[in-house]
């Protein structure tokens, strides 16, 4: 193995460019070691995060568990909990304005609806948030709660809308964030 001591390699034409090796070499860098780019490189990124890495970029972090991790202004870095899906929905025509990680949603009976997730959960220990719309009037007396009666899976999660006197109704508007 040969070994060059230099502080200064620089092209020896006009072009400018130096070339190291050819296609398919690997170049170790040894712990330790600091590369800087003094603003003039181009090609250089954060590093990617190896799973179950631990390793920080200040602001972001992300854990030995692949948590992402940061800090939005709260004075902590902590663990964000992210929205795996969400749908805005009209139950009036059972069409679907907008959604993330929804592939359908089933209207099953009035106020019955079944959202159906286009990458499952990791689990059954998600959460939903619910807003309602009927009409011109956000639904103060409009309820949105997952089936108790029903088992949350991990492909799909059932929903009533109902008023505050029990009575099923399809909403005009129906917005759901299913977070973990």
């Amino acid at each position: 193995m040969s070994e060059l001591k230099t502080d200064k390699i620089s092209p020896r034409t006009a072009s400018g460019t130096i070339t190291l090796g050819d296609s398919g070499d690997t170049f170790t860098v040894p712990s330790g070691v600091t590369l800087t780019n003094n603003g003039t490189a181009t090609g250089f990124s954060e590093p990617a995060y190896a799973a179950n890495a631990s390793a920080s970029t200040g602001a972001v972090n992300v854990d030995a568990s692949d948590n992402l991790q940061f800090d939005s202004g709260y004075g902590s870095t902590v663990t964000a909990y992210g929205i795996r899906a969400w749908v805005d929905y009209n139950g009036d025509t059972n069409t679907i304005n907008a959604s993330g990680n929804i592939s359908s949603v089933t209207d099953n009976a009035t106020g019955n609806f079944t959202l159906n997730f286009s990458t499952a959960m990791p689990d059954t220990y998600y959460g939903l948030g619910c807003w309602v719309k009927d009409g011109t009037t956000a639904a103060a007396n409009r309820v949105c709660m997952a089936n108790s009666a029903a088992t949350l899976t991990t492909s799909a999660v059932q929903v009533y809308v109902y008023s505050a006197g029990s009575s099923f109704f399809d909403p005009e508007k129906l917005t759901i964030c299913v977070y973990r």
